[in-house]
C-alpha cells in the first residue's frame, strides 16, 4: 500500500483532556496486543480517556464484504480483537459490504475485480454474520449493510463524494500506480470503491475502524472522508495476514491452504496440528485468546526442551472448543490419536460399489481415498494402503464381494461394501 499522509501519524491536536488512568493502559495494551499498526497512536489513547471518564462507549467498525459463503481462520484474526475491544464495553459494529461487494475491492489486485451479483452477494450474506457471531458477541454486536446510506446516495451524492478526493492520490495507491505504469487497465468504477469504503465511516460516525495490513488505504480513505465532512477522525488499526497451513501464502479458500470455521471439529483438529512449529507461534499471537505471559513462558519451555507437540495440541483443542465445544474438542483429539496409532476411528464414511471383484486401485479412486487410479496404485507401491489392517503390497489386488475397512496413509478411512 502507498505511505500514509502527514495527517495520520499526527499527533492528538491536544493532549488528552481526560486522565489516563490504569484501565485505559490496559486497554490501550489489549488494542495493540498481535496489532500491526495503531494510527494515530496518541488520538486512540485520548478517544480510550475520553470514554473511560465519561462512560460512553466507542463506535469500532469492522466491514467485511461477503465474496465467499464462508469465513475461514485469517478471517477471524480481526474478528479476535473486535471481540477483545467488545469485552472492553465498546459498542462494535460488523458492517456487511453489500454495497461495495457489487464494486469489487481491488486491493492487492493486478487486474480488475469482477464484480459480484446481487444473488450471489445477498447468499454469501446469509452465512457471514451467523459466522462471525461464533466469535463476537450477538447481544452486542451491532449489524449494519452499507446499501443502507450507499443507495440512497444516488448519482448526485456520488458526484459531491467523488469530489473531496483528488486523482493525484489515489494514484498513489500501490496497486493502481503500478497497474497503470504496468499499462494494465484500471477501470473508473474502481476508484469508488476506496470512496464507498471511507464514506462508511462517516455514515457510521466510527471512532476506530479494523482491517488487515491490505486494507491501509482504505481505511485512511475513512479517516480523510469524516475530516472532510466535519467529524472527528477515525483511528485505524490493522492486523497482520495470517499465513494458511503451507505457512506461505496468506490463507484463502481458493489457495486450499485454509481451515473454515465452519470445518468439521476432527477436520480443524487435524489441520492445526499439521502446521510447522514455526508457524504455531504465529497462530498463537493471532488466534488464541490465552494470556501472552502464559504464552512466552510456553515458548520458552518449548524452547527448553519441550516438545512443540504439546504446545500444538493445547492451540488446537483451544480453537477446535471455540467454534464447537470442548466436548467436540475431546473427540478429535481422542480421534487423531487413534488415528496416529493406526486404530479405525469410530465413525467412518461407508461406501457401497458395485462390480466385485474390483481390483484396489479402482476401489481406492471410487471410494474417494485417492483423486486417482494411477495416485492409487502410487500408494500401494509405497506400502501406504491397508484392507482390514493389513498392508496392501500387490497393485493387482482385487477385493471379492463383503464389506471392508480400507484405510490410506494415518487418516482416511473408509467402510466398503462390495456386491
Amino acid at each position: 500500500m502507498s505511505q500514509p499522509s502527514a495527517q495520520a501519524f499526527a499527533p492528538a491536536s491536544n493532549p488528552p483532556a481526560f486522565p489516563v488512568t490504569d484501565r485505559v493502559r490496559d486497554a490501550m495494551a489489549i488494542s495493540l496486543r498481535g496489532c500491526d499498526e495503531l494510527l494515530p497512536h496518541p488520538d486512540w489513547l485520548a478517544k480510550l480517556a475520553r470514554s473511560e471518564a465519561t462512560g460512553v462507549p466507542l463506535r469500532i467498525k469492522l466491514g467485511l464484504d461477503p465474496t465467499a459463503p464462508d469465513l475461514h481462520l485469517g478471517h477471524t484474526v480481526v474478528l479476535n480483537k473486535m471481540r477483545q475491544l467488545q469485552d472492553l464495553g465498546h459498542t462494535v459494529i460488523f458492517l456487511v459490504g453489500d454495497f461495495t461487494s457489487m464494486i469489487g475491492d481491488p486491493s492487492g489486485r493486478n487486474a480488475t475485480r469482477p464484480p459480484l451479483s446481487r444473488e450471489q452477494i445477498e447468499a454469501n450474506a446469509q452465512t457471514y454474520y451467523a459466522q462471525a457471531s461464533l466469535v463476537l458477541d450477538p447481544a452486542r454486536t451491532e449489524i449494519r449493510y452499507n446499501s443502507e446510506w450507499s443507495d440512497p446516495l444516488g448519482a448526485r451524492g456520488m458526484i459531491e463524494l467523488a469530489s473531496r478526493y483528488t486523482v493525484a492520490r489515489m494514484m498513489e495507491r500501490n496497486d493502481f500506480h503500478d497497474r497503470f505504469k504496468a499499462g494494465t487497465p484500471i477501470s473508473v468504477h474502481e476508484f469508488l470503491y476506496p470512496l464507498m469504503q471511507g464514506y462508511d465511516s462517516v455514515a457510521l460516525r466510527s471512532d476506530l475502524e479494523l482491517g488487515g495490513t491490505d486494507q491501509k488505504f482504505n481505511l485512511l480513505m475513512g479517516r480523510t472522508l469524516q475530516g472532510e465532512y466535519g467529524q472527528e477522525p477515525q483511528c485505524i488499526l490493522t492486523m497482520p495476514l495470517l499465513e494458511g497451513l503451507d505457512g506461505v501464502e496468506k490463507m484463502s479458500k481458493s489457495k486450499g491452504n485454509c481451515i473454515a470455521i465452519t470445518e468439521a471439529p476432527n477436520a480443524m483438529y487435524a489441520k492445526l496440528l499439521s502446521i510447522s512449529d514455526t508457524l504455531m507461534w504465529r497462530y498463537y499471537t493471532l488466534l488464541s485468546f490465552r494470556p501472552e505471559a502464559e504464552i512466552a513462558r510456553l515458548r520458552q519451555e518449548v524452547d527448553a526442551g519441550r516438545n512443540p507437540k504439546d504446545a500444538k495440541v493445547m492451540l488446537a483443542r483451544e480453537i477446535t472448543a471455540r467454534f464447537h465445544s470442548a466436548a467436540a474438542a475431546d473427540a478429535a483429539q481422542a480421534d487423531f490419536e487413534l488415528r496416529a496409532r493406526g486404530g479405525v476411528p469410530d465413525h467412518i464414511d461407508a461406501v457401497a460399489l458395485g462390480g466385485a471383484p474390483l481390483g484396489i486401485g479402482a476401489v481406492l479412486k471410487q471410494a474417494g481415498l485417492a483423486a486417482s487410479t494411477s495416485e492409487a496404485l502410487r500408494l500401494v507401491d509405497g506400502h501406504g494402503v491397508r484392507v482390514d489392517g493389513a498392508v496392501v503390497g500387490d497393485r493387482g489386488l482385487k477385493l471379492a464381494p463383503g464389506t471392508y475397512v480400507v484405510q490410506v496413509g494415518k487418516r482416511k478411512f473408509a467402510r466398503v461394501t462390495l456386491a
